[in-house]
């Protein structure tokens, strides 16, 4: 079959943030607005429509992943993961809430020691949390209560495809392995990209059980993949690439790893510097997806910082 053809995109800036800003993730509610977390500063912010961001909550320690478990219910990831290895889960109940208002964060969970640093996040089922663990090498599985009020967490799947790279010279951060996850009940696999290991991966999910079915599977090689969007409907990730400045599109099953093709940033547009996260917009999921960049705070091209931004991607067959 011939290779579906690659889209032309449309890059648009939604929102712009200071220098050295490292927004990490990002979730839409459902009126269109747009949370980021902040992983440096350790803050989350929205991005309402046609509006500058605004300060949600500075939080006591770095915050990575952010799922919506329930109706603008949130449970967002923190992890002190260079040092102390800390680590929470904490529930944002935005219920009702305008922008400007203070917010109560609640701790619903707190990993124990085995944990090295949460990264990305996703809702494998009702109340069901996989959330990465980039330098432990593994992904966990949290279960939270009816009100995702509390929980409790195992190992999901360790593997030799998540491990970080502890020798690797980037420093700090060192580049971490498992980092976005993402599942897809249309496909039955959960999907992860691996950054020091340079893997677009997938696991069986048993649709019962949500425990893996089986064994993690090579999709293809992509090097500093970052978090992703996926349209499962035509088979495809939207893979964000860091530290390389481009968009990628990333064939979702196996031995088509040779249709992986850059999308975005080749060649270099200087708004697209770190892209770190992507999700789609509430109804044109396959067409349009926002992004979140870091403006080169971890890896300036030609040592030049610029702006972290929210950009929006729009996709044209």
């Amino acid at each position: 079959m011939p290779m579906t053809p690659v889209p032309d995109v449309t890059l648009t800036p939604v929102a712009s943030f200071p220098e050295k800003y490292f927004p990490e993730n990002l979730a839409v509610r459902s009126d269109g607005s747009v949370l980021v977390t902040v992983l440096l500063q350790q803050e989350l912010w929205i991005v309402p429509e046609q509006q500058r961001p605004v300060l949600v909550h500075r939080f006591d320690h770095p915050v990575t992943g952010i799922v919506e478990v329930q109706p603008d219910v949130f449970v967002l990831s923190l992890t002190e993961g260079y040092t102390t290895h800390e680590s929470h889960l904490v529930r944002l109940d935005l219920t009702g809430w305008t922008p400007g208002e203070p917010v109560a964060p609640e701790v619903v969970f707190t990993f124990d020691d085995r944990v090295r640093a949460l990264n990305g996040s996703c809702l494998l089922g009702s109340g069901v949390l996989a959330v990465a663990d980039c330098f432990a090498g593994l992904i966990w599985r949290v279960d939270l209560d009816a009100d995702a009020r509390s929980g409790q967490a195992r190992v999901w799947l360790a593997h030799d495809t998540m491990a970080d790279d502890p020798d690797a010279e980037i420093a700090p951060p060192r580049q971490p392995g498992v980092n976005g996850v993402r599942y897809s009940a249309r496909t039955g696999y959960l999907y992860y990209t691996s950054t020091a290991q340079k893997v677009f991966m997938r696991v069986p999910v048993d649709p019962e059980t949500l425990d893996p079915a089986g064994g993690a599977e090579f999709v293809a090689a992509i090097d500093n993949a970052d978090d992703f969007a996926l349209d499962d409907e035509a088979g495809f990730a939207y893979v964000t690439r860091h530290r390389a400045n481009t968009l990628d599109r990333v064939p979702l099953i196996p031995r088509h790893g040779s249709e992986v093709r850059h999308i975005a940033g080749e060649p270099f547009d200087e708004r697209l510097v770190g892209p770190s996260s992507a999700a789609w917009v509430p109804g044109q999921e396959g067409r349009a997806f926002y992004v979140t960049t870091d403006g080169g705070t971890t890896a300036p091209p030609d040592g030049i910082l610029r702006n972290a931004m929210l950009l929006r991607a729009d996709l044209h067959p």
